[in-house]
């Protein structure tokens, strides 16, 4: 390996007949414009040194040329010359040696290291699994009380007391607050007077009616007597009627005396009279029993009245009765009671816009979320294709803090009716809740599995790389090479993705490393840890 440019090599140096020319004795340099062509071959390389050193040492250049001026050399300078001539032209063998050596062991070097194959890179595999898969939904809810009661007062009043600890659980009846009473007590006493008012009227009405009846009856005896009397005065009418009757022919024929036939006609009419004043009497009487009747009917009238009066009474006296009762303000469930909305002594009423305080029902507990449109209609159809499917949905709760509540839920209802606003169906779960842990108005998140896809084709999400939108995944043949594959996924499972195309099951994904391989490089796998599938996402 040596030098191609034109310049001196290092076996020129090394070797006599390839050196330069040296420097003549004679004073003349065959380097110099002029110079003759030696004749010896001694002097020809005493000319290639002196030439070597004029070029390379600088005290050699001056006595040549000294020895030039002068025109006679003593031989031992010359010789000197030589020596030195000899010296620089071993130093500069031994740099261009040392120089082309390290160059060929640098290109040995790299010979080498180019020739050398480096080893695979290694990476970490997992195998795409197949198996059923509950697919989980997850949406972000408030939780209300199973019961919310607003507690408002009843009666308008003075409040005098409260008698509960704000924020403590109170059964159903405990009083909560007090209204001055006071007013409601005396409006109770007046209604229990009014009602003692009206029964006493009522049965001075029933005595009215008594008499009423017994001059009904008097009445119509007396119609009964005249009656009576009626046919005792036509009786005597038809006596003397006869007697006319039998005197008027007897008195034509002389038999008795006009006189006494004209006592039995004034008789006769006499007898008419008694009979129309009987009959008269008679409608006297009837005309009396009518009034007594309707004397009767009016009184009792008066006592249905009375009655009335009683009824009406008794009610005020009733709703006096809760008037006062409802002075006392009290829980209607059991829960845990709220803080106060009004201080004592405020006047409180039916129509105040702020409630006293709230009591809320929170064992068991909603959770309250909305779920798309699309989401409750499969859940429509699913319940239409098969009745006898079960409807009680179970619920995990996930709270604020990423806990998951430990008592699972069950879901309870569907609104009617889907909101134009946002396109959603309102749902609920109910939780139990016994240690009053959950409390209305927490934010929390709800999940349930809405489904189990059947043969699901599973890989780690670490082995899933996003390439501008497309998904891929790096998958090793049976040769360890890389095959680099575009996948459709779909839900989350855990760590792990639902792959739809793209895989088959058994086959080898790439999940640490994919990013240092490419298609078709050969790599060495490595056993990695199974991903643990987990709640779907």
């Amino acid at each position: 390996m040596g030098h191609r440019g034109g310049g001196i090599l290092a076996r020129d140096l090394l070797d006599p007949r390839r050196s330069p020319p040296l420097p003549r004795l004679d004073g003349r340099h065959a380097c110099r414009p002029g110079g003759e062509v030696p004749s010896r071959p001694h002097a020809v390389r005493r000319r290639s040194l002196d030439c070597l050193g004029s070029s390379d040492d600088g005290a050699g250049t001056n006595d040549q040329r000294q020895v030039a001026r002068s025109g006679d050399t003593n031989m031992s300078r010359s010789r000197g010359n030589v020596r030195k001539v000899l010296l620089a032209r071993s130093r500069w063998a031994v740099l261009l040696v040392a120089a082309f050596g390290a160059a060929a062991l640098t290109g040995c070097g790299e010979k080498s290291g180019a020739s050398a194959t480096p080893p695979p890179a290694a990476v970490r595999v997992e195998p795409v699994i197949e198996k059923d898969v509950p697919i989980s939904a997850e949406w972000v809810g408030t939780l209300v009380g199973y019961v919310d009661a607003q507690i408002r007062a009843r009666v308008a009043g003075h409040l005098v007391s409260q008698a509960y600890q704000e924020g403590s659980l109170v059964k159903t009846g405990d009083l909560l607050f007090q209204v001055d009473p006071r007013p409601f007590q005396a409006a109770l006493e007046q209604a229990d007077a009014r009602l003692r008012l009206a029964e006493s009227q009522l049965s001075q009405a029933r005595a009215q009616v008594t008499a009423s009846q017994a001059q009904v009856e008097q009445a119509t005896a007396s119609v009964a007597q005249d009656e009576a009397q009626v046919k005792r005065a036509e009786a005597t009418q038809r006596n003397t009627e006869l007697d006319v009757a039998r005197y008027t022919p007897l008195a034509q024929r002389g038999s008795v005396s006009q006189q006494e036939l004209d006592n039995a006609v004034q008789n006769n009419l006499a007898n008419l009279a008694a009979v129309a004043a009987a009959r008269a009497a008679v409608l006297n009487s009837r005309a009396k029993v009518t009034q007594s009747e309707a004397a009767l009917q009016k009184a009792g009238a008066d006592v249905e009245t009375q009655h009335a009066n009683i009824a009406a009474a008794r009610a005020a006296l009733d709703d006096a009765r809760l008037n006062l009762g409802y002075t006392r303000v009290t829980s209607p469930i059991d829960g845990i009671a709220g803080l106060r909305g009004a201080n004592i002594g405020d006047f409180v009423g039916p129509s105040d816009a702020t409630p006293l305080t709230s009591v809320s029902k929170v064992d068991p507990i909603y959770a309250q979320f909305p779920i798309s449109e699309q989401r409750a209609l499969a859940v429509f159809r699913r319940w239409d294709a098969d009745p006898k499917a079960p409807r009680s949905i179970e619920l995990q709760l996930i709270l604020s803090d990423g806990s998951v509540y430990p008592t699972p839920g069950r879901a309870a209802v569907l609104d009617r009716q889907v909101d134009v606003s946002t396109g959603t169906v309102l749902a609920r779960g109910v939780f139990p809740n016994p240690g009053n842990v959950l409390r209305p108005g927490q934010y929390a998140k709800i999940r349930a599995v809405v489904e189990v896809k059947k043969n699901a084709i599973l890989v780690p999400q670490r082995a899933v790389q996003d390439v501008q939108g497309v998904h891929q995944v790096a998958v090793l043949k049976a040769d360890d090479t890389v095959d680099v594959r575009a996948v459709q996924v779909n839900e989350r499972v855990g760590s792990l993705w639902v792959v739809t195309q793209g895989l088959k099951p058994g086959e080898r994904v790439v999940v640490e490393g994919g990013d240092r391989v490419r298609a078709g490089q050969k790599v060495r796998p490595e056993a990695s840890a199974p991903s643990a599938p987990g709640p779907t996402k």
